[in-house]
């Protein structure tokens, strides 16, 4: 058979990433996440702070940034205009690298807009993880040692960034239940216990 690939979008504390390392575990395949960043970083030269900023920004905020500074004919201008990466340019060498990865191997991509690039993939499965925002807020409490005030901001800032990320380049949004085969409210089950559903699924539709 062809190789699969399983796209998971997931709500902040939701448990999606822990639940793909597991599901990873029961298939046997690999699981990629912000690691695909390491390899742009390098290619680019940029700090992983770096690459959080553009990666945050609108397709194209580079270019007005640099064009921004200009007009006071300052050295900023001069010293980002060395960099050679915009986040449309980011966006398109993490789908060329992720559509390499899947033509290889059977894997599973967490996050990364995986919905939008494997949408014509006839051997793609889409997910979505969400789950109702007490469970989030108290498995951030948990998870990042931090208040209910302050996980409440974690949750609200990281849904923010990712809503804006995946309207930027895919127009619409990730919340949007059509992008997806399965959207699974976890609250209530353990992590190992989606997983297990998931890959039960995942084996009955791929014969894996």
């Amino acid at each position: 058979m062809s190789n699969f690939v399983i796209t998971i979008n997931r709500e902040a504390g939701s448990g999606g990433k822990e639940i793909a390392e597991k599901l990873g575990e029961l298939l046997g395949v690999k699981v990629y996440g912000k690691e695909i960043l390491a390899s742009i970083r390098e290619k680019y030269d940029l700090s992983e702070e770096d690459l959080e900023k553009i990666k945050a920004t609108k397709p194209g905020w580079w270019a007005d940034f640099c064009r921004f500074y200009k007009q006071f004919g300052t050295t900023v201008a001069i010293a980002y205009e060395s960099f050679e990466v915009d986040s449309k340019q980011l966006y398109q060498e993490e789908e060329k690298i992720l559509k390499e990865i899947a033509a290889q191997e059977s894997c599973i991509i967490v996050g990364r807009t995986g919905f939008l690039i494997f949408k014509d993939n006839p051997d793609a499965m889409r997910l979505l993880i969400i789950a109702d925002p007490e469970c989030r807020v108290k498995r951030l409490m948990e998870k990042q040692n931090v208040d209910e005030a302050g996980a409440r901001e974690i949750m609200e800032r990281t849904d923010k960034a990712r809503e804006n990320y995946t309207k930027s380049f895919a127009g619409t949004s990730r919340y949007d239940a059509r992008n997806y085969d399965i959207v699974l409210n976890v609250s209530g089950f353990t992590t190992d216990q989606v997983a297990q559903f998931l890959a039960e699924n995942v084996r009955r539709k791929y014969d894996v």
